[in-house]
């Protein structure tokens, strides 16, 4: 299929998605899809809690179970990865994980980041592939989702001291969206031919040549669904979808695209269902397209010119720049891959990032530095973006002389301050470390490259990592002592610095009455409140990021004597 015909199919099957997948949720977080209920009891009782009023949480106590739920991960996680050695379903007879290691991988997956210092067949068992990594894929997609669903009700309800109950939210993500998605989409991939298996490597021994290869292989199939569905995308093997074993066919290469972005994209309906205005949903829906459209459109038209350093080996390619992709999907659409996975919090790959032409790699880096909003993560995506409307209804309030409102909620100091903060915590975070990196010598270390593009491994790495995404260029060294450490800290500041203000702004606009709409309100359903928004999001991201991408890729496309 042709990257034309893919893009037509993706539009229309995400076209669907949006209405019926957004409408679905709205159904299961409202309390009205309960085909499942007889299994959600047991979980309430072991809680102690429940769907009804009597436990319904204020901001603080949902923000503390987020994240007394996600610590208890870290550490469990962290203690079995530890023990890996000692624990089954170890047939490479992996040894432990290093402390640094095991610290970054956890607080990778619990983050929903899935960054990957190791190579998945060389360094993880199957019991951690599945018992640790592949769990965490589900509970911190559900974590993001609820605190999504949880912002929604703060415009949603009237002079409310609460805006639900995590443990329901959660539950009911995992139940009815996440695992019946995730198992269906896992039956489609063995079909195509992914490997499902608790057999071990296969070993080889060519009677030609006498030469022996060892296979890895294991239960992939299955773990590539949800590592799509949920946003998370950390791979089984170490080249993640480039793999053939995870992503055998054109089919499942163009289902894993869909599933990324099928979450993000439907939650700007759900959003406006449950506000009950399907309009202010489609406005978010529509910023986020825009941008996402654009940035396809100029990193596939990147990929699609030869790669120079090629070019001046004197090899000139009428198919675009190959290099580092895999011939089955071509260029242009291994530059759709790569924009869906890095402007959403995925981060999978199946193709080379690092190989990828200055202008190439721009796009994929300038994706995640907007701030993981078009379309964003699962969840995060929905609560990050609603963050940068409310600044947009702020300063076109202040523009045009008008009270700065949305959806009938006064926009005052108090989310103005929460809604700065969130925006802000990522790229000071990014900025600050990469500063870091770049001055010390462990930090200058981690780079193959020399240059400006030696910067822009690190940069790119850090970009990934505090906004919660996990792709990597691969020229970077990461599996060191500090870039584990480092790394680490930029995920878990990336995850709850963003989070919990965004909790906090659910309780402050719950306890708000709506305001009615009068002449004075400016209007944040239609062209200018969307055009709006997008300068807000590129503002933000450009003018913070500038002056960094100005000494990485922009500096690298120039010294090759044009910018395209």
């Amino acid at each position: 299929m042709g990257f034309f015909w893919t893009i037509i199919v993706l539009v229309i099957l995400l076209g669907l998605t949006w209405r019926f997948l957004g409408s679905y949720m709205a159904a299961v977080f409202e309390g009205r899809v309960r085909y499942l209920g007889w299994v959600e009891q047991p979980f309430y009782r072991l809680l102690r809690t429940g769907p009804g009023e009597e436990y319904e949480q204020t901001w603080k106590r949902y923000a503390g179970s987020a994240v007394v739920f996600s610590a208890a991960f870290l550490a469990f996680g962290y203690l079995l990865l530890r023990i890996q050695g000692s624990l089954p379903l170890n047939p490479q007879h992996l040894g432990a994980v290093p402390p640094a290691l095991s610290f970054n991988t956890i607080a990778s997956f619990v983050t929903n980041t899935n960054w990957q210092n190791y190579g998945g067949e060389t360094t993880m068992s199957y019991f951690s592939q599945i018992g640790v990594l592949t769990v965490q894929q589900f509970v911190s997609a559900a974590v993001g989702v609820a605190a999504a669903i949880a912002l929604v009700r703060g415009f949603s309800r009237r002079n409310s001291p609460t805006i639900g109950n995590f443990w329901v939210d959660m539950t009911r993500c995992l139940l009815y969206i996440l695992l019946p998605v995730a198992f269906l989409a896992g039956i489609l991939v063995v079909a195509q031919g992914g490997v499902q298996t608790l057999a071990g490597p296969v070993v080889i021994h060519d009677t030609l040549n006498g030469v022996t290869q060892t296979i890895p292989r294991g239960p992939a199939s299955f773990m590539g669904p949800i590592m799509q569905f949920g946003t998370n995308g950390g791979g089984f093997f170490n080249v993640d979808l480039a793999h053939p074993f995870e992503n055998p066919t054109a089919l499942t290469n163009l289902l894993y695209i869909w599933l990324t972005l099928s979450i993000p994209f439907a939650l700007t309906y759900t959003f406006g269902k449950m506000v009950k205005s399907v309009r202010h949903g489609a406005a978010l829906l529509a910023a986020m397209a825009i941008i996402f459209a654009c940035w396809v459109s100029f990193t596939a038209y990147a990929e699609h010119q030869n790669n120079p350093a090629v070019a001046a080996a004197g090899v000139h390619s009428t198919v675009g720049n190959t290099e580092g992709k895999e011939v089955r999907f071509g260029d242009t659409t291994s530059a759709l891959f790569n924009v869906s996975m890095t402007q959403t919090s995925d981060g999978a790959v199946d193709s080379a990032t690092d190989s990828y032409n200055p202008m190439g790699g721009f796009g994929a880096l300038t994706g995640m530095m907007l701030g993981e909003v078009t379309p964003g993560g699962v969840g995060s995506g929905l609560y990050t973006i609603l963050i940068f409307a409310i600044i947009a209804v702020f300063i076109g309030g202040l523009m045009i002389g008008r009270t700065p409102e949305y959806l009938g909620k006064k926009i005052q100091a108090r989310e103005v301050k929460l809604a700065g903060l969130a925006a802000l915590v990522m790229p000071l975070a990014v900025l600050i470390l990469t500063a870091v990196a770049v001055s010390i010598h462990a930090g200058r270390a981690g780079p193959l490259n020399a240059g400006p593009h030696g910067f822009s491994e690190i940069l790119y790495a850090l970009t990934s990592q505090g906004n919660n995404n996990g792709s990597a260029m691969a020229g970077l060294s990461g599996n060191t002592a500090f870039y584990n450490v480092i790394g680490g800290i930029d995920m878990l500041i990336g995850r709850f610095g963003i989070l919990i203000p965004a909790l906090a702004l659910a309780g402050s606009l719950a306890s708000k009455n709506v305001v009615p709409a009068s002449l004075g309100t400016f209007r944040t359903d239609n062209a200018m409140f969307i055009g709006l928004t997008i300068g807000v999001i590129i503002i933000i991201g450009g003018l913070t990021f500038f002056p960094a991408v100005s000494l990485g890729p922009i500096v690298e496309q120039l010294s090759h004597g044009k910018f395209f």
